[in-house]
């Protein structure tokens, strides 16, 4: 009997496929469609704090009551957390699946309140995206780092719900900072966020919104950080992300440690069916190499357990090349 169940984040998944935050997600109708499908988990489409925040910008910029700002943003927010709340309770009454909340955010003060309400409404886990670009030249690293540990201990401090946090590698230490949220009580990470990408059009010479999606050359940046953190960082659950459009993606980010993987991008090609055919495989493969379970061969070749883990290691770059004419 193969058994493709997995933990993820203290949630009992029936299978490691997460469909992860986007626009697939908006829509508890759509969302009861991708359980069907097959889905694991389903985290629902964020709520932007830095949307609010450009929606009520852009609603007062031709005011001549400055002074009502603080009220149109509230009233913005007041609106778009309410619609929120009932996605998730709409969301929990179609579906068996645990679904996971998120929020994009940047201040932990602006979510305190609305974690309450996520979790009141019914939702599962909560997934933070707290990811922010610095560009600063005199920016400390570990005034980044910090600004992950407040978010997550306030948040922590306010709901009894799981908190997943997710990030995005371009982060300097990326081990250090996932130990850190996970002393301070993250249930799991994400590997990795993925952003918009932005391009040229050099007939116009303005900057335009690049490819959207992910491909398969994504991966290998999962495949890496997910080998490098299950194995320096065992106590904690990883979600891969980016880069995974097929069941042998899957299979790969297990074998370096994911407890579960999100999937987006290959949904939006190829839709639901991409899920229940990715099962079917994952399955057969099992079935083949005599795997009855995924924690039989969960993280095999990850960091801790390869004979050279320098594989993972950006120095391999070189060596690779070095032996080619």
């Amino acid at each position: 009997m193969i058994d493709i169940s997995t933990s993820y984040a203290g949630l009992k998944l029936k299978n490691p496929i997460i469909v992860s935050s986007s626009g697939l997600t908006n829509n508890a109708v759509r969302n009861r469609e991708l359980e069907k499908a097959g889905a694991g988990a389903i985290v629902l489409k964020s709520l932007f704090e830095e949307q609010i925040e450009m929606h009520s910008h852009s609603l007062m910029q031709d005011s001549d009551f400055p002074e009502a700002s603080d009220y149109i943003r509230g009233y913005i927010k007041a609106n778009q957390v309410n619609n929120y709340i009932e996605l998730i309770k709409k969301s929990k009454e179609n579906c068996s699946i645990p679904i996971i909340a998120s929020i994009n955010c940047y201040r932990p003060e602006a979510w305190i309140e609305f974690a309450i309400q996520i979790q009141d409404a019914g939702a599962d886990a909560l997934e933070l995206n707290v990811f922010s670009l610095e560009t600063d030249l005199v920016y400390p690293n570990e005034k980044l780092k910090n600004n992950y540990v407040s978010i997550l201990r306030k948040i922590k401090e306010t709901v009894s719900i799981p908190v997943i946090v997710k990030l995005g590698k371009y982060v300097d230490n990326l081990p250090a900072l996932v130990n850190a949220l996970r002393i301070n009580g993250a249930d799991a990470v994400v590997l990795f966020n993925r952003f918009y990408q932005p391009d040229i059009d050099i007939n116009s010479l303005q900057i335009v919104s690049g490819n959207v999606f992910s491909n398969h050359s994504d991966l290998s940046d999962t495949l890496r950080w997910t080998a490098i953190i299950s194995g320096k960082i065992p106590e904690i659950d990883i979600a891969s992300s980016t880069g995974i459009h097929d069941w042998e993606d899957i299979v790969k980010c297990i074998l370096t440690g994911a407890t579960a993987i999100q999937m987006c991008s290959s949904i939006y090609n190829q839709g639901g069916e991409i899920i229940s055919q990715a099962i079917t495989c994952l399955e057969e493969w099992m079935q083949q190499t005599k795997y009855r379970s995924l924690e039989e061969f969960r993280g095999k070749l990850n960091y801790a357990k390869i004979p050279d883990p320098g594989m993972y290691e950006r120095a391999q770059f070189m060596k690779y090349f070095s032996n080619r004419d």
